[in-house]
Parts: structure tokens; sequence; C-alpha cells
């Protein structure tokens, strides 16, 4: 039988609210942070960086999590395709993808606010489909936690320790 203990070490017990809606709520918060420090944390230089010509540059990866935050929480937020933001190029200077990726999380953070227990099964267009609120929530946390390892690695390939590293 497998549990939640890894050498001897008790996960912490959530604090604050419990439920779907907490639940997915800390998960967001938790990435959002790493994301936004792992944006900082990258120089200004090595944004165009990639490990291999046939990968995508540190910038493109950071830009990718703006488009899809904006695209998934907008829809939560009720906003037509015409009302999104538009993300900057790839070759955009630090601070302007940066500020775009802080939108995103403008964004999100509205959307993740409206969750409750009681609303988790509304649906909303998004991508050509219906989804539920709480699908397209944790699926916002399970993407932004994808994209947030292609972050660290590029930062540890850079001589760079991830926030989650931190201790």
């Amino acid at each position: 039988m497998v549990s939640g203990v890894v050498m001897g070490q008790t996960p912490a017990a959530p604090t604050g609210p419990v439920g779907p809606a907490a639940e997915v709520q800390r998960s967001y918060a938790a990435v959002k942070a790493n994301i936004l420090k792992s944006a900082d944390r990258m120089p200004t230089t090595d944004y165009p960086f990639k490990p291999t010509p046939d990968v995508r540059t540190y910038a493109r990866v950071v830009n990718h999590v703006t488009e899809a935050q904006l695209r998934t929480c907008g829809a939560v937020n009720h906003l037509t395709a015409a009302d999104i933001a538009k993300v900057p190029a790839e070759t955009a200077e630090k601070a302007v993808i940066v500020e775009a990726l802080n939108a995103s999380f403008a964004e999100c953070d509205k959307a993740f606010a409206s969750v409750t227990d009681a609303n988790l099964t509304d649906t909303f267009e998004v991508f050509n489909t219906k989804r539920s609120r709480i699908g397209i929530m944790w699926g916002t946390v399970a993407h932004d936690n994808e994209q947030y390892a292609t972050l660290a690695l590029y930062l540890r390939l850079k001589g760079l320790a991830p926030p989650s590293s931190e201790k």
C-alpha cells in the first residue's frame, strides 16, 4: 500500500478553507508564485534561450502560459475573443513579456476567485467546446504546472535554481 508519507515526512495539512473550490485555489496560488518567480529569475539576456533548436525559447514558454491563461480564464470571466489581450512576440523585451504574464494572472485571479463549491459544474465555451468551471480551473493548474516544469528545467540549464527548490 502506498501512503502520502515519504521518508518519514507527513504532508502538511492545508490551512484555511477546505473543499473543492479551496483546493483548486490553493494549487493555483502555488503554481502562480512559481511561474512569476521563474519569469523574474531568468535574466533578460536569456529569454531567447532554448536548449536545442527544436524546442521553444524561454520567452515562448512564458508567452504560452499567458496565452492559455487568457483563453481559459477569459472564458470563465465571460470575455469574448476580441476582449482578450494579445500576447507579445517572443522577441519582445522581458519587461513586456512579464507584463503580459502578470495581466494573464490578473485575469485568472478573477476567475479563480469566482470558484465556489456551489458553482463547480457551471459550463463555459472554451476551445470550441463546453467545459465545467472546475474542469477549466484544474486544467489551468495542470497546464501551468507542466509549463512551470519546463521553465524550471531551463533555469537549471542556465545554472539557476527554480523557485520550488528554495528552502
